[in-house]
């Protein structure tokens, strides 16, 4: 056996190389012998990988174990030949010797190759060899921007394997982007719109967890898009083809929400409700078969359904109400929440095993007004909706572009829409005015032109002096207490009319301090 190989090694040059090519000594046989080459990327794309050494053995070697991996390779002896093709062509890995001639120092010539590899072509996998005696510099180098290190003599398996971490790193990265500017551009539930740097942050842990099927968590200010976030990660998820089941979790009755989740048998619903004729009704976490169920506004679900939800995650199977026998079930769960769960968890109000299984993978969507940059944009993207539902084309006037950009939108883009709908609407001209805006901005343009400084805060504007701008969430106690005034107490009247669930509008009524009968406390 030769020196230099074992049993269960790469076995013979030919493997790799043709016999009339040697391995230089800076390449040697040796490590685990690698998948067989001809097939490493039959099914990917041609790859473009740039070797540059001075040493010609050393550079040929190397440029044909690439070639054998199928990569359409290229050769540099010298650091000005490297510079002038990473200058011209499109590369996706580069091997790089730290020494180089035509630099003043003994490494500085792979060093400034490596540097400018990662600014002209920062995609680039960058691979980098040095001597034994250079060994030092492979924390240098990393810290520049390479993605793998190799010591002369090095194995050539140990150049194929990490030429194979290349290739997979190259095309993994492709098709995240890929996935990101489709994400962006989705139609059906509507684009995410945006290229701010939250919203690009955004788009790389979509497209991250789009591929896995584990739960995830999604965070985010009411009007911030939560649910179209959740349909972009099932639609490009592995079982795009299932159903989509969303499930608003503050707008069902606390009757009616336990046989609408988990299903039931004919009477056990209150008399009246659901059940009918019926035998027997699939919950909705059983019609999602396969595909995702969405849970909306999950710190809304009663404790008692949260300790069945857990149950049902764990065994991933559901007992209908009423029933004796468990349904599997396959779907994905995403859930989605305006509240901190974390401090409801503290204050005793959250399930603590539930928030873990549901808490696999969380992302948060910035507000509106963490990224007002793309604001010019969803403008542009909503009016364009309304031309192609109405035919009405309209311009926004520089004012009220101006106005939009300095509002604090706590209502985030749902608000933004609406108030481009609004504009649309009441606009009798091709431009759009700001006397045709809601309320809101009109009021905050008014506190502007008076001189008082915009606030990002709507909470902070009483001690800003603007007595006409109230909060949101003082907006909503109004709101909330004027209708059941004007209803006369009639609590589930007024939560139908107002658009909030039951449970939801008792829990607000305890946080403003107000008794069964309607009373402050």
């Amino acid at each position: 056996m030769p020196a230099g190989t074992s049993r269960g090694l790469v076995g013979s040059r030919s493997d790799l190389l043709p016999p009339s090519l040697s391995l230089p000594p800076a390449v040697r046989l040796g490590g685990e012998k690698p998948q067989a080459l001809e097939t490493l990327l039959q099914d990917h794309p041609q790859l473009h990988l740039l070797v540059v050494d001075a040493d010609l053995e050393t550079r040929s070697a190397c440029a044909e174990i690439g070639r054998r991996m199928r990569f359409a390779v290229v050769q540099a002896a010298s650091l000005t030949a490297a510079q002038a093709i990473v200058r011209e062509q499109q590369l996706d890995v580069v091997l790089i010797d730290l020494r180089l001639p035509g630099a003043a120092q003994e490494l500085a010539g792979g060093l400034s190759l490596l540097a400018e590899v990662k600014a002209l072509q920062p995609a680039a996998s960058v691979i980098v060899m040095s001597s034994s005696a250079t060994v030092s510099s492979a924390v240098e180098v990393m810290r520049t921007g390479a993605q793998d290190h190799l010591t002369k003599p090095f194995a050539m398996g140990d150049l194929v394997r990490s030429l194979q971490r290349a290739a997979k790193a190259t095309f993994t990265d492709r098709a995240s982007r890929e996935l990101r500017e489709r994400v962006r551009c989705q139609r059906g539930g509507g684009p995410l719109v945006g290229h701010s740097p939250e919203m690009e942050k955004l788009y790389r842990i979509l497209s991250k967890v789009a591929g896995s099927t584990h739960p995830v968590l999604i965070l985010g200010e009411s009007g911030t898009g939560k649910e179209l976030v959740a349909r972009s990660i099932h639609f490009y998820g592995p079982h795009a083809d299932k159903p989509f089941v969303a499930v608003d979790c503050q707008s069902l009755a606390p009757e009616l929400m336990e046989g609408e989740l988990f299903g039931y048998v004919r009477g056990e619903l209150p008399a009246g409700i659901g059940g009918g004729l019926a035998t027997r009704k699939d919950g909705l976490l059983v019609s999602a078969n396969g595909g995702t169920i969405f849970l909306d506004e999950i710190s809304e679900l009663p404790m008692d359904l949260q300790a069945k939800l857990v149950r049902t995650l764990q065994d991933r199977a559901v007992r209908p109400v009423g029933g004796t026998h468990s349904v599997p079930i396959s779907g994905r769960v995403l859930a989605a929440t305006r509240i901190d769960l974390a401090a409801l968890v503290e204050q005793g109000k959250f399930r603590r095993d539930l928030y873990f299984r549901l808490n696999v993978v969380s992302l948060r969507i910035p507000s509106l007004r963490t990224r007002r940059e793309d604001i010019p944009e969803l403008a542009g993207y909503f009016l364009e909706k309304v031309r192609r539902e109405t035919g009405s084309s309209l311009v926004l006037t520089d004012e009220v572009l101006r106005l939009m950009m300095a509002y604090p939108w706590p209502g985030n883009v749902r608000e933004l829409e609406a108030a481009i709908i609004r504009l649309c609407k009441m606009s009798s001209g091709p431009l759009g005015q700001i006397s045709d805006l809601p309320s809101p901005l009109i009021e905050f343009d008014a506190a502007m032109r008076a001189g008082a400084r915009p606030v990002e805060d709507t909470a902070a504007v009483t001690s800003a002096g603007l007595t006409k701008i109230q909060s949101i969430a003082e907006r909503e106690k109004r709101a909330i207490l004027e209708t059941i005034q004007q209803l006369k107490g009639d609590k589930l009247l007024a939560a139908k009319l107002l658009g909030i669930g039951k449970t939801t509008l008792y829990r607000k009524l305890k946080e403003y301090g107000v008794h069964e009968s309607g009373g402050l406390a």
